[in-house]
């Protein structure tokens, strides 16, 4: 779809200059055929990383920046949301000029729309990431885009998937990361299926409290930190060696719904711990624990995404791809395991965005608002920030 500059200047006369905010729902009356490409830039700062990137139209990330704060979280064994808003606050303005210098571009000229995480998340930080992307685009009159943060963590495949033409909807969908695990059906840009989602502990908090457990240091840099420490340390240990079981598989309900559960599993290797009396400063030990640990929790992964492809079946949903994203999708044993289910079993390829794009960044926000702009999903420069906010409240999405 071609955006014409009339019809951007149509959209900023509109949101800068009308007793009331732009919310055309129907972009395409105005034959957007001239201009090509149209550039948005995004922020994220839902939970720790301070992302921004500039993403264009046409599919290319043009730049971007971030700046991690593992080091500034490690000492406390997780997310400390005091000090991730603080540092939000001291390095935003910084992560943006530094998008822009990257990208050789004006912002009030070379930059048509600004996508903004709007939830959900850390209360603190996503209002520090909001209120800047409200300043921008008000000053600048540009259209504003607040974007769902897991809603983006599925679309980014649309970006990232190598082919000539978009990834089609409908595709399955597993978002799996520190604060979320959610398997979806997506079907629209603004459309999905809530199928399941972790009733306690989602499977990156998971394997951050193993990791807690177990005394393993923090992986550095991006993608680092205690969870993708536990899947380098899992590498080398030996699943077969203990055993804790596979979580909802007792209760028949509980095993045939879609919804999953984590928490048990930290209970258990404490358990085993405890019980065989391990010395987990014993490194084999651990490796051999963090090992026992993962292929159980992925064990749990596989069996729920059996039962929503099982679900897909039956309703006869023509799905196009198995979409894993979020930080922890970028785990290799994890891929290999969900890559055989969706190729062997359900003939559908897997599809994750590159490791970096899977965990937490500016490119996954401007490429939603890329796909919400181009549909007419425009927002009101008085938009709040959503802690709280279903995938399922989205358009016309639905929960089971």
């Amino acid at each position: 779809m071609l955006i014409s500059t009339q019809y951007l200047k149509f959209v900023r006369y509109n949101f800068c200059n009308s007793n009331r905010a732009f919310l055309s729902k129907n972009y395409s009356t105005f034959n957007p055929n001239i201009r090509t490409p149209f550039t948005v830039l995004g922020i994220e700062t839902s939970c720790d990383d301070t992302g921004v990137a500039i993403v264009n139209s046409d599919r290319q990330i043009i730049s971007e920046a971030i700046h991690l704060q593992q080091q500034l979280h490690e000492p406390y064994g997780g997310i400390v949301p005091n000090l991730a808003m603080s540092s939000h606050q001291q390095y935003l303005p910084l992560v943006i000029r530094e998008a822009l210098d990257k990208a050789n571009m004006d912002i009030a000229k070379d930059i048509d729309v600004i996508a903004v995480t709007r939830g959900p998340g850390l209360p603190a930080c996503l209002g520090n990431g909001l209120s800047a992307g409200k300043a921008l685009a008000a000053a600048l009159c540009k259209p504003l885009i607040g974007v769902h943060h897991m809603a983006s963590h599925a679309l980014t495949a649309r970006l990232t998937h190598p082919t000539p033409n978009l990834l089609p909807f409908p595709f399955l969908t597993l978002l799996i990361s520190g604060g979320h695990t959610l398997i979806l059906v997506a079907r629209g840009v603004n459309h999905y299926i809530h199928l399941g989602t972790t009733v306690d502990d989602s499977v990156g908090e998971a394997y951050d409290k193993i990791a807690r457990l177990l005394k393993i240091p923090w992986l550095k840099g991006r993608g680092g930190g205690p969870g993708a420490a536990l899947e380098q340390f899992a590498e080398k240990g030996d699943s077969n060696k203990f055993s804790v079981p596979i979580p909802m598989t007792k209760d028949k309900r509980r095993k045939e719904a879609m919804d999953l559960s984590f928490s048990g599993l930290k209970t258990s290797v404490n358990a085993l711990i405890t019980k065989h009396n391990l010395d987990i400063d014993d490194e084999n030990i651990k490796r051999d624990l963090a090992s026992t640990f993962q292929k159980a929790a992925i064990a749990h992964l596989t069996d729920k995404l059996e039962l929503a492809f099982k679900w897909c079946k039956e309703k006869a949903i023509p799905l196009t791809a198995l979409v894993a994203s979020g930080g922890v999708a970028s785990n290799k044993s994890i891929r290999f395991s969900l890559e055989s289910l969706a190729v062997e079993q359900y003939n559908v390829p897997l599809i994750c965005p590159p490791p970096h794009l899977c965990t937490d960044n500016g490119v996954m926000i401007a490429w939603a608002g890329v796909e919400r702009f181009r549909i007419g999903l425009v927002d009101e420069y008085t938009i709040d920030h959503m802690p709280k906010w279903p995938i399922s409240s989205l358009g016309s999405s639905t929960s089971l």
